[in-house]
């Protein structure tokens, strides 16, 4: 087993699940509650990970934060074969399904409920907090779950923005692979039970998190309020 990937790959993945977490639940609402020019563009760009392959996104990584690009050159952002860039590497292909899984949570909150809240005299921030997100909670965490399984089984892009540097940019998948070519076998069967294992029980855990039937989401909201 190697250790230092293995918990590399757990600090990637911690930091990686608290950006998707925002990000995508910032985003979602952004596309459930407004409309603009340009929407289905950016939900299309959003979605491109789910479909690209992993080589593409490095690419496209490496010109993000590579020489010439802004982030390199007006904000001084020089992450590429650090850990970090393993990080943005995991967020870019988790994002897509926590944004995936809060939006359509969060369509499915009935408005009537929401308007309720608002003839009680409760604030738009209020009725988000206490009903909005309790309501379309499961979705928002089986996208949380489901986006982090994601980020932590990345392996391609992650390869070409953080080569492989064993201890210092040597996450999990990546050291599957090069147990795998040095064949050591031994080490990358115990690895592929380990990615597996972790795999299914976040699978498993955003199964049991699907949205809960429409009567129970109104007994909920009608106790937050």
């Amino acid at each position: 087993m190697n250790w230092p990937a293995f918990w590399l790959s757990l600090q990637v993945n911690a930091i990686a699940s608290v950006i998707i977490l925002v990000a995508g639940l910032l985003i979602a609402l952004m596309l459930v509650r407004t409309r603009f020019r340009g929407k289905i563009l950016l939900e299309t760009v959003i979605m491109l990970p789910l479909v690209l392959p992993p080589s593409v996104i490095g690419y496209y990584l490496l010109l993000a934060f590579g020489r010439g690009s802004p982030l390199f050159e007006w904000f001084n952002v020089r992450i590429l074969f650090t850990w970090q860039a393993a990080v943005a590497a995991s967020v870019v292909v988790g994002l897509p399904l926590m944004v995936q899984s809060s939006r359509a949570a969060l369509a499915n909150v009935d408005p009537v409920l929401e308007n309720a809240a608002r003839t009680l005299g409760a604030s738009e921030l209020r009725i988000l907090w206490r009903v909005t997100l309790p309501l379309a909670r499961r979705g928002i965490l089986a996208g949380v779950i489901l986006g982090s399984a994601r980020a932590l089984g990345e392996f391609g892009a992650t390869l070409m923005i953080t080569g492989n540097i064993p201890g210092r940019t040597q996450t999990l998948p990546v050291a599957i692979y090069d147990a795998v070519q040095a064949q050591r076998y031994a080490d990358a069967h115990l690895m592929v039970l380990v990615m597996t294992g972790l795999a299914f029980a976040g699978l498993l855990l955003a199964r049991q998190l699907e949205p809960a039937p429409q009567h129970r989401r109104a007994d909920d909201a009608e106790s937050s309020v």
